[in-house]
C-alpha cells in the first residue's frame, strides 16, 4: 500500500512538473500592427526613415514578402481576430464608424479567446475599432483580460485623444487621463504589462498602434529631424493621383516629413517592447508578428507613405493597398534572415498562430484562412484552394473596388453604382510575373476575366445586408458622447441572444433570404445553395 502511494505521488509530481515545463515552453505571442504603413517605408526596403528595430526584426526572423490584408482598417482587424473572410462578417466594405451600432457578431470566436482558453494571459494595448456600441463588442468581452487604449481610430497622438469631440482613452472600460505622446504611452504600457505578468503562464499581447494614421503628429525633436525630407515618391498609378493633383493645385503641402517622424516614433516604441522581451530573458521563446493593416494612403493631403514600386494605396485593391510590410520572429523556431515568398493573408494568422503555439482554436465556424506554420517553420509549400477576395467602398458611397487573386492571376474590378446605372471596369494582371501591375491583360484572357468576375459576384452575395457601408456622414441629428468609455451598453441591459430580423418565422426568413439572391444575406453565416429556395448551407 505504501509503495502504491509513493508511486501515485511520484506520478503526480511528474505530471505537475510536465505541465509546468509545457507551460514554460509554450511561446509568448506578441502581434504588432501598424496603421497605414507603406510598403517602402522601412529601412530594409531602402527608406530614408530610420526604422532600425523593424529592420532588426526582419533580419532576426522571416520577412513575409507576400502578406495580404484588406485595404481598410476594420476589415483587416476583423479577419485577424476571427480567421474569417470579412465579407461573411459584414465588415468588408468600410470601417466601423462612430455612429455604427454593430460590430463583429458575438457568435464569432476571437483569437484572443482561443489563447485565453488555452491558459494564456491576454492583453490589447492600442486601437480596437471592432465595435463600441455594446459591451458585447468590447475587447474585455472578447477574450482580452486587459485593455488599454482606444475604441476608435483618428483620436490623435496627444490628449484629449478625442473622436468627434468625445474622449476616447480607457483602461478596461474606465476613462483615464494619461498624458504624453500616444505611441510612447502604448510602448510604456506594453513594457509594464510584460514585466508585471504572471511568469508562470505565457501571454498573448496584441499591440495595434495608431501610427502612422492621420491626424499625424510627432514630438518636436522628430519633426525637426525630418523637416527637410523631400517628397520623392513616384505616382501611385491609381485614382489617388487625381486627388493628389487637385490637392497640389490648391496649394497643399507634402505630409512626408511629418509622416516620417511618426513612423520613426513607432519604430522606437517597437524597439522598447523588443528590448523588454530581451531584458526579461524571454525573447527566444516569444513569437513576434508584425504587419501593417493596409498600405499607406497615397493621397497628397493624407498620410505621407510610399508603397512604390507597388501600385495604388490604402482603400484600393491594387498591390499597394493590400500587400503590406510583414515579418515574424521566433528565435527558437524560425531561422534568421529568411523570406517567405508564398501568399499569406491576415485571415491565416489565427490558424497559423494557434498551430505554432500548439493550442486548440476552438472555433465553431469554419476558418477561411489556412495554417501557414509549416511554410514558416519548415519551408513547406502550402496549397491554397480557391481565390482570395478583398474590397472597399471608401470613401465614396456606391463606389466599389474589388479584387480576386491567387498565386498567379489577379482581377481588379471597379464598380460605380448610381441610381439608374452601374458601370464596371475590369483589369487583369499576371501578378506572379507582373507584381507591379503594369500590364493589363483583360483583352488577352476574356474567359479568365469572366470567371474571376463571376467569383467576385458570388463572394459579394455573402455580405449581410446591414453590414458596414461607406456612410461617412453621421445620421441626421446624431450626437457623439462626451466620453466613449461610457458609451457601450452594458450586457445586463440587453437581451441575451443576438437579434436576426423582423421576419415572423424562420421559414419566412429563409425564403426572404433566398429572394435577396446576389444582393446580400439576411441570415448570418448563410451560404446559399443554388436552386434550393429557402435553404442555407452553413459553413
Amino acid at each position: 500500500m505504501k509503495k502504491k502511494i509513493t508511486m501515485l505521488l511520484n506520478g503526480f509530481f511528474l505530471l505537475l512538473f510536465s505541465c509546468q515545463t509545457w507551460s514554460q515552453q509554450r511561446p509568448n505571442v506578441v502581434v504588432i500592427v501598424a496603421d497605414d504603413l507603406g510598403w517602402a517605408d522601412v529601412g530594409f526596403r531602402g527608406s530614408k526613415i530610420d526604422t532600425p528595430n523593424l529592420d532588426q526584426l526582419a533580419a532576426e526572423g522571416m520577412v513575409l514578402d507576400r502578406f495580404y490584408t484588406a485595404p481598410l482598417c476594420s476589415p483587416t482587424r476583423a479577419a485577424l481576430m476571427t480567421g474569417r473572410d470579412p465579407i461573411r462578417l459584414g465588415v468588408a466594405y468600410s470601417v466601423i464608424l462612430p455612429w455604427d451600432n454593430g460590430g463583429v457578431h458575438t457568435d464569432e470566436h476571437f483569437m484572443s479567446e482561443a489563447f485565453q482558453q488555452a491558459g494564456y494571459q491576454t492583453a490589447i494595448v492600442g486601437k480596437w475599432h471592432l465595435g463600441h456600441s455594446q459591451q458585447a463588442f468590447h475587447p474585455n468581452a472578447r477574450g482580452f483580460e486587459e485593455f488599454y487604449g482606444h475604441l476608435h481610430t483618428e483620436v490623435g497622438f496627444y490628449p484629449p485623444f478625442a473622436n468627434l469631440g468625445g474622449k476616447d482613452f480607457q483602461r478596461n472600460g474606465a476613462s483615464i487621463n494619461d498624458k504624453g505622446y500616444e505611441t510612447f504611452l502604448l510602448a510604456n504600457e506594453a513594457e509594464g504589462y510584460i514585466k508585471q505578468r504572471d511568469k508562470s503562464k505565457p501571454f498573448f499581447l496584441y499591440l495595434p498602434f495608431l501610427a502612422p494614421h492621420e491626424p499625424l503628429d510627432a514630438p518636436a525633436d522628430l519633426k525637426q529631424k525630418y523637416r527637410d525630407l523631400p517628397d520623392q515618391r513616384p505616382p501611385a498609378r491609381s485614382t489617388s493621383d487625381q486627388l493628389s493633383a487637385a490637392a497640389k493645385a490648391a496649394g497643399a503641402q507634402t505630409r512626408v516629413p511629418l509622416y516620417a517622424a511618426v513612423v520613426d516614433a513607432m519604430d522606437q516604441a517597437i524597439g522598447q517592447v523588443l528590448q523588454t522581451l530581451a531584458s526579461e530573458g524571454i525573447a527566444d521563446n516569444t513569437l513576434v508578428l508584425f504587419f501593417s493593416d493596409n498600405g499607406a494612403s497615397r493621397v497628397f493631403t493624407q498620410g505621407g507613405g510610399n508603397n512604390a514600386p507597388l501600385r495604388g494605396g490604402k482603400a484600393e485593391t491594387y498591390e499597394g493597398g493590400i500587400r503590406v510590410v510583414s515579418m515574424v520572429r521566433w528565435p527558437e523556431q524560425i531561422k534568421a534572415g529568411q523570406r517567405l515568398d508564398q501568399v499569406m493573408t491576415v485571415m491565416d494568422v489565427f490558424p497559423t498562430l494557434a498551430a505554432a503555439a500548439a493550442i486548440e482554436p476552438n472555433n465553431v465556424m469554419q476558418f477561411d484562412g489556412i495554417n501557414m506554420w509549416p511554410a514558416i517553420q519548415k519551408g513547406e509549400s502550402i496549397n491554397r484552394d480557391g481565390l482570395i477576395f478583398f474590397g472597399s467602398e471608401i470613401p465614396n458611397y456606391g463606389s466599389f473596388n474589388f479584387t480576386a487573386f491567387d498565386e498567379q492571376w489577379k482581377l481588379v474590378q471597379w464598380v460605380e453604382q448610381d441610381l439608374t446605372e452601374i458601370r464596371i471596369r475590369n483589369e487583369l494582371f499576371n501578378i506572379q510575373r507582373d507584381p507591379f501591375e503594369e500590364h493589363n491583360l483583360v483583352d488577352q484572357y476574356p474567359e479568365k476575366v469572366a470567371s474571376m468576375a463571376q467569383a467576385i459576384k458570388e463572394w459579394r452575395s455573402l455580405y449581410p445586408i446591414n453590414g458596414v457601408r461607406a456612410r461617412v456622414a453621421a445620421p441626421p441629428g446624431w450626437r457623439a458622447p462626451l466620453d466613449w468609455a461610457d458609451y457601450p451598453r452594458p450586457a445586463e441591459q440587453l437581451q441575451q441572444e443576438a437579434a436576426s430580423s423582423i421576419a415572423p418565422s424562420k421559414a419566412i426568413l429563409y425564403r426572404l433570404d433566398h429572394r435577396l439572391g446576389e444582393r446580400g444575406r439576411l441570415i448570418y453565416n448563410c451560404q446559399p445553395v443554388p436552386l434550393s429556395e429557402g435553404v442555407c448551407k452553413f459553413d
